[in-house]
């Protein structure tokens, strides 16, 4: 019985293709990517007064305060946050 001669460029070609033939291994469920981030810093604005009268004054002090906890509030907010996502 005859042989026919092998191509080498045939014969590596078939062989490049046998590990196609196999099924991958199994991967690992993929997780869904959860970005939080936490709210950036923004500097806390304090309104600019001029009390004349001592009822201004006092009027002033409040305004500045309710600032004051606003700005606290957010600071404590973005702490939290932080902690959350270390």
């Amino acid at each position: 019985m005859p042989r026919l001669p092998l191509l080498p460029g045939l014969a590596l070609l078939s062989l490049s293709l046998l590990p196609a033939c196999s099924t991958p291994p199994a991967s690992p469920p993929s997780r869904p990517l959860l970005i939080q981030r936490c709210p950036t810093v923004t500097p806390c604005a304090l309104p600019a007064l001029a009390p004349t009268t001592n009822t201004q004054l006092a009027d002033s002090w409040q305004q500045h305060r309710a600032a004051l906890e606003q700005c606290a509030a957010q600071i404590h907010h973005i702490i939290q946050c932080q902690q959350r996502h270390d």
